[in-house]
């Protein structure tokens, strides 16, 4: 099992099989799907497809999505981190940031922490130039994190027919923003 970050609650490390349970408690529910094209999976199969899928991308790109998980409990809450990211804008591929939390989660400041830890982490270990986000405009809480930990609003545009917002920082940006607190 491959720790990438430790912050004083969490532990993002790579997904691993045995998160599967975990995965299709995440990814089978429907408000956790509201802003996701409402295409929960149904069966633990699908959440086993969907963490081989993101192990592949840990061996085609060196980065994929991590589970985060309780570290006084040890339970899966969701998943975090950063992918390459070349379907979602048509027009360029992109290093993208994102957060998908189990309801019982939600509002503990969770998905706030996990995605600060992934964005120093694709800057500082990764040396990326830039980092990108998307969410769905009516998804308020998520666009709220996004401006929170420091991503840039640049444009609306729209994917599966859904109006999505989309943010980014550059790591000078970035670099400044931590110097100035």
């Amino acid at each position: 099992m491959k720790i990438h970050i430790e912050t004083e609650r969490l532990i993002l490390r790579d997904l691993e099989m045995t998160d599967a349970e975990g995965m299709f408690q995440l990814d089978s529910d429907p408000e956790v799907h509201e802003f996701l094209g409402k295409k929960p999976i149904k069966t633990l199969e699908e959440a086993v497809e969907v963490i081989e899928r993101v192990r592949k991308q840990y061996e085609r790109n060196g980065i994929g999505r991590w589970a985060i998980i309780d570290r006084e409990t040890g339970d899966f809450i969701g998943w975090a981190g950063l992918k390459y990211e070349e379907v979602l804008r048509k027009e360029f591929s992109y290093y993208d940031l994102g957060y998908r939390l189990r309801k019982d989660y939600w509002g503990k400041g969770i998905a706030t922490e996990s995605a600060m830890a992934s964005l120093n982490y694709g800057f500082e270990k990764l040396h990326l130039s830039e980092i990108g986000a998307a969410a769905a405009v009516n998804h308020l809480v998520s666009n709220k994190i996004l401006k929170k930990i420091g991503l840039n609003f640049i444009e609306t545009f729209v994917y599966d027919e859904i109006p999505h917002n989309w943010y980014a920082i550059k790591k000078t940006e970035w670099l400044n923003k931590q110097m100035n607190g």
